[in-house]
């Protein structure tokens, strides 16, 4: 006997004997993040994949600011890839970048990819770094616009905040009702280490006949090489211009008749041929710089946002329906970054343990039918990484879900470097052993030892009247195959008599769509009708 053979026969006898299933579930890994890369990944909110925290691309939140409020009028985010491609993000203004303008990258911006880094550069107009012009009647400060409430916001770091520096000027000039001709100003200088504005002939009265000027200096001075949030803010119904600075109120004035609350309130009126001038004389960098039409009630000073982001992969296929997904591990760090510097903290898989209330929450849904996810959000079940899943969480197609949440001063991130699923595509059930056929009149009873796959669903009967061909019709209970349930033996009649049939028995599974196992080894018997003898 051939020497393959005799180790064939070995491995037979072996499965037969202890009852071991042969052609068991395989365990495979998918691996989402580190090399792999994040291309599974089609849903993010309020997150981005971020370099130099790992060898690759990490998942974490990110710090851009969101552009889709309404009242915007004015916003320069700074995160394009180079200072000539800076834009307003509204579209109602273009910009002109100087020679000397620069930038610096997320790890030393304020918020989202990039800042504005000026060197003190530019006198004047035709100089500055950066100039902003009104490019149609949508923005603000475009010639004639009439308005009301309105706030201006921005990030400012100060290498020295020296005496004189300029971080904005804007310059217009207006004829009013009676034929004067005047030359507006709006200024934000540095004057004795403290932000002033000054707004000059910007505001009117109601018939056009009086103007006035006023200034507003924060009471804090600036402290150089750190980052401070300024926001200047209108209230047109009372006249009220407040200074915030980092969120906290640092002066007031009233553009009212009275110089206070009460009186005929003065707003603002555009002339022609305004430009913004932004950066002049100054050294440091700048970050955010936005303008609203409105007044800017709520003021955010945090890195990110209060309520987190997520990201999810789309549906993933496991290959068979009714696979397990058996675990899954992550690794994972914590990120905070400042002028200069950047902060990592990797914990490898010690996932969702933070010392400042970050968090990483995991959730994953399994179904034999991805589009029964394109309508709602339901179906998520939250796990522990590292730990074994229940049972249950079984079908063709996974979805992995992060939720993530910023530490308690909202300055820090918890990145995600890998995620490593594990998982059990569903194998049909082995063959059953031992099949036995014994002859019968006109039917054949056929047995056989009962499968120990714990997902066995039942049994299915091939026959047929050619080795190896099972397409018998001629049995009563129907044609092959015969669904037997889980019963390990059966009667089939309505065979002819004289007739060899072969018969096969394979198992298959619960699935949804069950998985038909291999065919057992064949056996043959021949239908005999019984002749009895007579008695003499």
């Amino acid at each position: 006997m051939r020497k393959d053979a005799i180790v064939s026969i070995i491995l037979y006898t072996l499965f037969v004997l202890s009852g071991s299933h042969v052609f068991g579930d395989e365990e495979k890994v998918l691996l989402l993040g580190g090399k792999a890369g994040w291309e599974l990944v089609t849903g993010r909110q309020g997150v981005g994949e971020f370099d130099n925290l790992r060898p690759y691309r990490v998942m974490a939140l990110s710090s851009a600011v969101d552009s889709r409020d309404p009242s915007l009028d004015l916003a320069i985010s700074f995160d394009e890839p180079s200072p000539g491609q800076f834009r307003d993000l509204t579209g109602h203004y273009s910009l002109e970048i100087g020679p000397t303008l620069s930038m610096v990258d997320r790890n030393m911006a304020r918020q989202g990819n990039g800042a504005a880094r000026f060197t003190g550069a530019g006198s004047t107009f035709n100089e500055s770094p950066l100039v902003v012009v009104p490019s149609g009647k949508d923005a603000l400060l475009f010639s004639g616009q009439t308005f009301k409430d309105f706030s201006v916001e921005f990030w400012l770091y100060p290498m020295n905040a020296e005496n004189g520096e300029q971080i904005m000027s804007w310059v217009s000039t207006r004829r009013t009702a009676q034929g004067e001709s005047v030359f507006q100003r709006i200024q934000c200088n540095i004057v004795k280490s403290r932000l002033q504005w000054s707004f000059i002939d910007f505001f009117f009265s109601p018939d056009d006949h009086q103007r006035m000027a006023v200034t507003v200096t924060s009471s804090a001075p600036l402290i150089p090489k750190t980052w401070s949030h300024h926001l200047i803010r209108f209230d047109s119904g009372t006249g009220r211009m407040e200074y915030l600075v980092n969120g906290k109120i640092e002066g007031i004035v009233y553009t009212s008749s009275t110089g206070h609350e009460g009186g005929e309130v003065y707003n603002p009126i555009i002339g022609n041929g305004g430009r913004l001038a932004l950066g002049s004389r100054y050294t440091g960098l700048l970050d955010e710089f936005r303008g609203y039409g409105r007044y800017l009630e709520n003021t955010n000073t945090s890195k990110f946002p209060a309520q987190g982001g997520s990201f999810r992969t789309g549906p993933i296929s496991m290959g068979t329906s009714n696979s397990w997904v058996k675990k899954i591990d992550v690794t994972c760090g914590l990120t905070s970054t400042g002028a200069g510097s950047l902060k990592n903290t990797y914990l490898g898989d010690r996932a969702a343990k933070f010392p400042d209330d970050a968090a990483l929450q995991f959730f994953i849904r399994t179904s034999d039918n991805p589009y029964q996810w394109s309508h709602d959000d339901t179906g998520w079940i939250s796990f522990v990484p590292g730990t074994e899943l229940p049972d249950y969480i079984r079908g063709k197609w996974m979805q992995v879900m992060v939720n993530i949440y910023p530490g308690g001063d909202r300055e820090s991130s918890p990145y995600v470097d890998e995620i490593l699923i594990t998982y059990m595509g569903d194998s049909a059930p082995p063959p059953p052993a031992m099949v036995q056929a014994t002859p019968r009149d006109g039917a054949v009873d056929l047995s056989w030892k009962a499968s120990t796959d714990t997902d066995l669903g039942g049994y299915l009967v091939y026959y047929g009247t050619s080795k190896g061909e099972y397409f018998g019709e001629s049995a009563i209970l129907g044609v092959s195959p015969i669904d037997v349930g889980k019963r390990t033996s059966i009667h089939i009649d309505g065979l002819d008599n004289g007739t060899l049939y072969y018969f096969a028995v394979a198992a298959y599974d619960r699935a949804g769509q069950p998985h038909i196992g291999e065919f057992s080894k064949e056996v043959a018997a021949r239908p005999l009708k019984m002749i009895l003898s007579a008695s003499y």
